[in-house]
């Protein structure tokens, strides 16, 4: 069997994380058996689509590294086809105009649940439905009336549905426009999707699917339903407990390597395995490893896993994601030291893109002020006296590396018989305006000179000024 697996978002907001999560588990899939991934733009619903969320959903998609195959498709452009396909259905009897109106539809299922039934269209117009010209007119699929449809779900076993309790589904609106279960029957037909991975909201929707894929003849895809992602209170993730957009992972200062590795882990496990690189995640990655059940995002270990990805990653490759956070802080990194070497500097400390960038800005653009409580303690009378020898051996030296500056600040300790702490501290709050940084021979090392020696003068003048 060629594999082939599709994502379908539909382009009405950002790309959240569950449909990351189904892109990821769709990607996998697909990369596993050799198959092809598509992406599919479902855009029929004209009054809420938007190409800002197109953008979006693209956006997430490139950010991740989830690429595909084939697409974007765009159902829009596909509405020919939609109607050739109602017109099928219509010729073959398997589907009728209905001229119910509103309010026949309404009072209808008022009296159903005023009779504690399940509210559903009736059939009025199944063996008599013809179009008038004049009359408005939706189609509708003429559903089986006995029978089960039997979904061997490949996540959550075998779901059987009575066809009674499924009624004629509008597959065409009056202005002739497809709904989505039309669509994406057409869809899955005609790009012959082998496997359909989807979250388990789409459960109800699959057996209507699958009677009208059987109407036309075609093969059956297998299904996969994936079930949903709950907030930390047990209710389905929404924007109320935090960031669920994808973009805004980014923007929080997360690697996609995190999201991805946090999101394959909701659901699904290899043993006890927590860590996967993504050849690793292709290679273990079965569907019959999904777990059933509902996955809680937790956002702390989400941050344990991007701090483990910001340690551990290629320097080079954290330092281009950092580079952007550097850039929204109206920095240019070309200024100051490459990259590379503050990702080395500052990875330790620093569990998100965004606090490594906020830690760096120091090393520059110069600061007008210090860190009140760090001045207090450490730019004192008779600092100034610590930070001007500094400066005269500083000036000394020729080659501007730790090796060489560590050897200062131990030499003027040793010369002025001063503990390192109170020569290193002065020296930091000078140069970074806190008493937080890097070991500070490597910050001096990548303050550079000039800076660090300007810096040193503008402490030894606070100093002067305020005692």
């Amino acid at each position: 069997m060629t594999i082939t697996t599709r994502f379908a978002p539909s382009p009405t907001g950002y790309l959240h994380v569950g449909g990351a999560r189904t892109a990821l588990f769709s990607w996998l899939y697909a990369r596993k058996h050799g198959g092809t991934f598509i992406l599919r733009i479902e855009d029929t619903d004209l009054e809420r689509s938007t190409q800002e969320s197109v953008d979006a959903i693209l956006q997430g998609m490139t950010w991740l590294g989830l690429d595909y195959d084939a697409g974007p498709f765009y159902q829009t452009h596909h509405f020919d086809r939609y109607k050739e396909i109602i017109q099928t259905l219509i010729d073959q009897g398997d589907a009728y105009y209905c001229t119910c109106s509103k309010d026949e539809l309404e009072q209808l299922r008022t009296e159903q649940m005023a009779n504690k039934q399940k509210p559903r269209y009736n059939g009025k117009c199944r063996n008599s439905g013809k179009a008038h010209p004049g009359v408005e007119a939706v189609v509708r699929f003429k559903n089986p009336l006995d029978g089960v449809v039997t979904i061997p779900d490949l996540v959550k076993g075998e779901i059987v549905v009575a066809n009674k309790e499924l009624d004629d589904l509008i597959i065409a609106r009056t202005d002739g426009t497809p709904t989505y279960n039309l669509t994406v029957v057409v869809d899955d037909m005609d790009m012959a999707i082998s496997h359909v991975i989807r979250g388990d909201d789409h459960i109800n929707n699959t057996p209507r699917q699958m009677n009208i894929l059987n109407a036309l003849g075609a093969t059956l895809p297998h299904y996969a339903h994936l079930p949903m992602i709950l907030g930390s209170d047990g209710a389905r993730l929404s924007k109320r407990h935090g960031a669920v957009s994808v973009m805004q992972f980014r923007d929080e200062g997360y690697l996609p390597e995190a999201l991805l590795n946090y999101l394959v882990r909701l659901g699904w496990s290899h043993g006890d395995q927590e860590i996967f690189s993504i050849d690793e995640m292709v290679e273990y990655f079965e569907l019959a490893d999904v777990n059933g059940s509902a996955s809680t995002f937790n956002m702390e270990k989400l941050l344990w896993l991007n701090h483990h990805y910001i340690m551990h990653s290629d320097p080079a490759h954290v330092a281009r994601h950092l580079s952007w956070h550097i850039g929204q802080l109206g920095i240019d990194p070309t200024t100051g030291p490459d990259l590379v070497d503050i990702v080395k500097a500052q990875r330790e400390r620093s569990k998100t893109l965004v606090e490594m960038a906020a830690a760096s800005v120091y090393f520059y653009q110069d600061f007008d002020g210090y860190d009140e409580k760090a001045a207090k303690k450490n730019l004192t009378v008779g600092a100034d006296a610590v930070l001007m020898r500094l400066h005269e051996e500083f000036t000394a030296v020729a080659e501007w590396e730790k090796e060489a500056l560590h050897q200062v600040i131990m030499t003027v300790s040793e010369a002025m018989a001063l503990g390192m702490g109170k020569v290193a501290q002065p020296l930091r709050v000078a140069i970074c305006g806190s008493a937080v940084s890097p070991a500070i021979d490597i910050t001096l090392a990548l303050l550079g000179k000039e800076k660090t020696l300007t810096r040193i003068e503008k402490a030894v003048n606070y100093i002067k000024s305020v005692n």
